[in-house]
């Protein structure tokens, strides 16, 4: 599960990446930022200590 929340993550940090100064896609690329930001806090939370 840890693995795929990074997996998820990290793509989509770089469709962020790609959309935000690559192909100007507005205010809607933020998005994928905000889900990237909350997989990694589920990530975080769903870690055993």
């Amino acid at each position: 599960m840890r693995l795929i929340l990074n997996i998820l993550a990290i793509a989509f940090i770089l469709g962020w990446i790609l959309g935000f100064f690559i192909f100007s896609a507005g205010f809607l690329i933020h998005i994928l930022l905000i889900l990237a930001v909350f997989a990694f806090i589920i990530n975080f939370l769903s870690e055993p200590v």
